[in-house]
């Protein structure tokens, strides 16, 4: 549920309103892990002093000892084939940030500011991961995601859902989400997902993108067949490379971005573009004070239950990096502190609150994967059929209509 209105300075009344506020109740050296944690920052709280190279740096680190966790547990067999769980945990975790950050803050040369530098990377990320060519996605991302595009039918993120997911105005919230479940099950999906991948890497890739890819993938190639380890390779990189991967973007696109509203008449103000978007915060309220000894000892516990197996999962493997509070993003896209995404998203809080400017409107936020799915779910179901009617795309948009995805 989207909560808009500003967080009193009341205590009681704010611990009721945001559920991270609640948590200042818990001892301080939690409060930092907490913030990262649901991406929240309390209002005293202070940039960590976050870089570009420290998201880099660790994104790779993620995926590396993701990896050498799975081959190790692969490696020794039998009961250490657990491993495979946190290794590709990690490994995805990485291969997100890389993804959702570093990619995309490459693709908008906002990630060292340097031309030739973020293009390096760029190409380098997508080789790795197989994902839409550096240069296509740049030109097409800022062209037909910003701007006055921003959820049209140009907008990949639009053409995602009616294509890809195949979800339209004229549906209900429960049909919505019974296809996302079947999706994320089907292999019709996942291979459909993969070939595009593949297909829209290799369209117009620059050739040091084809180049590296050749050679990373054409070697772990060769190398699994002279040593007959396929088995190996599939199990340790491709299942977090394709379904993983895919589960991750397909459950992140369904909260990037709700569809407008019918008949708004301001399509070119800040604050209809700011509508669009919404933090989505990850947390439970904690539990009340003033429950019986008994019934709190049992509250913490589902709490703390709720926080380890449905929120931090969300966190870690879906939410990864600043795509908790994308909508800063969206009012920012150049900003030079993306790096410190939570608190420079409260700070411009704080000052869009105190404006009271139209120019500069409240931000809103979700609770929740499963509640900010629905959210927008609810805001395709009531959007105007006849603006997102999949068969006008032809006439609209020149890209290929094969399992668009983008994130």
């Amino acid at each position: 549920m989207i909560d808009p209105e500003p967080l009193t300075a009341h205590r009681s009344v704010a611990v009721a309103q945001d559920p991270r506020q609640s948590m200042a109740v818990l001892p301080d050296f939690l409060q930092y892990s907490l913030t990262i944690f649901t991406g929240k920052a309390l209002p005293q709280q202070r940039s960590l002093g976050w870089t570009p190279t420290l998201h880099l740096v660790t994104a790779t680190a993620s995926l590396v000892a993701g990896v050498v966790i799975s081959a190790l547990g692969w490696v020794l067999s039998g009961a250490f084939l657990l491993l495979l769980l946190p290794g590709w945990a990690m490994t995805l975790h990485g291969m997100r940030n890389l993804r959702m950050m570093v990619y995309h803050q490459c693709s908008h040369r906002n990630m060292y500011r340097n031309r030739k530098l973020d293009r390096a990377i760029g190409h380098a990320i997508s080789s790795v991961l197989v994902i839409q060519n550096f240069e296509r996605y740049s030109r097409e991302h800022v062209a037909d995601h910003h701007a006055t595009k921003h959820m049209t039918l140009q907008d990949p993120t639009v053409q995602a859902f009616l294509v890809s997911l195949d979800m339209h105005p004229t549906m209900t919230r429960r049909q919505m989400w019974r296809r996302l479940l079947g999706k994320l099950v089907s292999p019709r999906f996942h291979t459909a997902f993969a070939v595009s991948r593949v297909r829209s890497f290799s369209k117009d890739s620059a050739g040091p993108e084809k180049a590296l890819a050749l050679a990373l993938y054409g070697t772990a190639a060769a190398a699994a067949t002279l040593t007959g380890t396929w088995p190996a390779l599939l199990a340790v990189w491709l299942v977090p490379l394709v379904p993983l991967f895919q589960i991750s973007n397909t459950l992140r696109l369904c909260v990037k971005h709700t569809f407008p509203e019918r008949g708004r008449e301001d399509r070119h103000s800040r604050a209809y573009f700011a509508s669009l978007s919404n933090a989505i915060f990850i947390g439970d309220r904690t539990p009340a004070p003033e429950l019986s000894a008994g019934r709190r000892a049992l509250a913490w516990s589902r709490w703390t239950l709720r926080m380890l197996f449905v929120h931090a999962p969300t966190r870690y493997l879906v939410l990864t990096g600043d795509t908790v509070v994308h909508d800063y993003h969206h009012r920012h896209p150049r900003s030079t502190d993306w790096s410190n995404y939570i608190f420079a998203r409260q700070q411009d809080a704080a000052e869009a609150e105190a404006a009271g400017d139209l120019n500069r409107p409240p931000y809103q936020e979700v609770w929740g994967l499963v509640p900010a799915i629905s959210h927008v779910f609810d805001s395709l179901a009531a959007a105007d059929a006849d603006e997102f009617d999949v068969h006008r795309l032809k006439s609209v948009s020149k890209r290929e209509l094969f399992a668009a995805f983008d994130d």
